[in-house]
C-alpha cells in the first residue's frame, strides 16, 4: 500500500480506534517514516507537529496500541488504525479517548468519563 504524503505536505491523519468496541481513542498525525515503522513493528507510530519528532504511542505512558488492523481512505490520504490500547487510557490527559467531551447544541459542555491516569505522575508535568 502506497499512502499519499506529498499531497498533504508529508503527514497525513491517523485515527486510532479500539479494535474491540470501535471507540475512536484518538487523532494524530503521521509521516512516512512513522507509518514505516508502525507496518514494521505492528504498534503505532505516529508524528508531533509540536515535538517535530516521531511519537512511539506509550513510549513514556506505557499505554502503547497494538496495531490489529489498518483502514485506508479512497484517496490514499488517511489511515485508521484499528489497534488494541494498552493500560486503558490513549489520551495524554489520562482519558481513554481523547474525545470524553460532549458539546451539546445549546453549546453546553460535558464531561463524559474520568481520567484513568493522573498525568502528573506519569509524564511528571
Amino acid at each position: 500500500m502506497k499512502l499519499d504524503f506529498e499531497k498533504t505536505d508529508g503527514l497525513i491523519p491517523a485515527i486510532a480506534q479500539d479494535f474491540a468496541t470501535g471507540e475512536v481513542l484518538m487523532l494524530a498525525y503521521i509521516n512516512e517514516e512513522a507509518w514505516n515503522e508502525t507496518i514494521a513493528t505492528g504498534r503505532a507510530v505516529y508524528y508531533s507537529r509540536s515535538r517535530k519528532k516521531l511519537w512511539r504511542k506509550g513510549e513514556e505512558s506505557g499505554n502503547v496500541q497494538v496495531i490489529k488492523d489498518i483502514r485506508v481512505d479512497c484517496d490514499c490520504d488517511t489511515v485508521i488504525f484499528m489497534v488494541e490500547q494498552i493500560g486503558g487510557a490513549a489520551c495524554h490527559t489520562g482519558h481513554r479517548s481523547c474525545f470524553y467531551t460532549s458539546v451539546s447544541a445549546d453549546g453546553t459542555t460535558k464531561e463524559l468519563s474520568e481520567p484513568i491516569f493522573d498525568p502528573a505522575k506519569v509524564y511528571g508535568k
